[in-house]
């Protein structure tokens, strides 16, 4: 069983040297996203992602297929910042994300090229958002990847999808493949549950429901910087068949898909990875 590496001034020295060429190569990539059109930025965005996949040591296995049918919404289980780089390297897509990221510093403008789709998720405000996701998913040809609960995670279980973001899917030709998404460490095996809350999940400890609070909350890239102390970890992507969804209206959509996202994730959560 794989351990976790322990922090020392070499672990932490390399990390400081692949955090600094991270951001050097941020800086060099960022006026080629500049002058790209959108549709070809988004194409670059796995490119992009690439490096910081490398730089961290991440490790992507992926099991059971992408369905074929256009347009395609990927839903997943969120458990921290890396998802936002794993997914698009291996699904050659985009995210439906919240209004709020919109308005970040440089990431918002970038996420804006890379395709990304923003969401006023206030209920006064569904109609207006509505008709923006439906107008941008019909007019897409990758697949576009949301994470309906809303935040992350702790890794220790699903938390309910938010049925706000299904009201384009009711009564369309969309649809919606599951997903379970697991952390395990590079060998395969389990990470237990207090070291994923410590030191591989990303989150607020007042947003928890369930399962172990983490010790020290970091920030988004004090996170990055952390697992690349730690020497990185495995992704593992799970593909579910997508469920007939016709008749349904967005409560029942999302309690449908968080069900089989949840079940997945249970039942492979304490599962080494072949």
């Amino acid at each position: 069983m794989a351990k976790l590496r322990k922090q020392n001034i070499f672990n932490t020295t390399t990390a400081a040297i692949k955090f600094l060429l991270f951001w050097v190569l941020v800086v060099i990539q960022v006026p080629i996203i500049f002058v790209l059109p959108r549709k070809w930025a988004v194409k670059y965005m796995p490119i992009f992602m690439w490096f910081l996949i490398k730089l961290a040591g991440i490790k992507i296995v992926v099991h059971g297929k992408l369905e074929k049918h256009r347009p395609l919404m990927i839903v997943s289980n969120h458990i921290s910042v890396f998802e936002i780089a794993t997914f698009p390297s291996v699904f050659k897509g985009s995210f439906v994300a919240k209004k709020e990221m919109e308005n970040w510093p440089l990431v918002g403008w970038v996420a804006k090229k890379f395709g990304v789709i923003f969401v006023d998720r206030r209920p006064s405000h569904a109609h207006d958002a509505l008709a923006v996701v439906q107008k941008a998913v019909q007019s897409v040809k990758y697949p576009m990847i949301v994470f309906p609960e809303g935040t992350t995670t702790n890794g220790a279980y699903v938390k309910p999808f938010k049925s706000t973001l299904f009201n384009f899917v009711e009564n369309s030709n969309v649809m919606v493949q599951p997903m379970a998404m697991h952390y395990r460490y590079k060998d395969g095996s389990v990470i237990d549950e207090q070291t994923m809350a410590d030191h591989f999940a990303y989150f607020d400890n007042k947003k928890m429901d369930m399962g172990p609070r983490c010790k020290r909350e970091r920030s988004a890239f004090g996170q990055v910087f952390h697992i690349m102390m730690l020497g990185g970890f495995m992704v593992e992507i799970t593909l579910l068949p997508a469920p007939p969804l016709g008749g349904m209206d967005r409560k029942q959509i999302a309690d449908v898909l968080q069900k089989i996202v949840s079940e997945k994730y249970m039942e492979l959560k304490d599962k080494k990875t072949n």
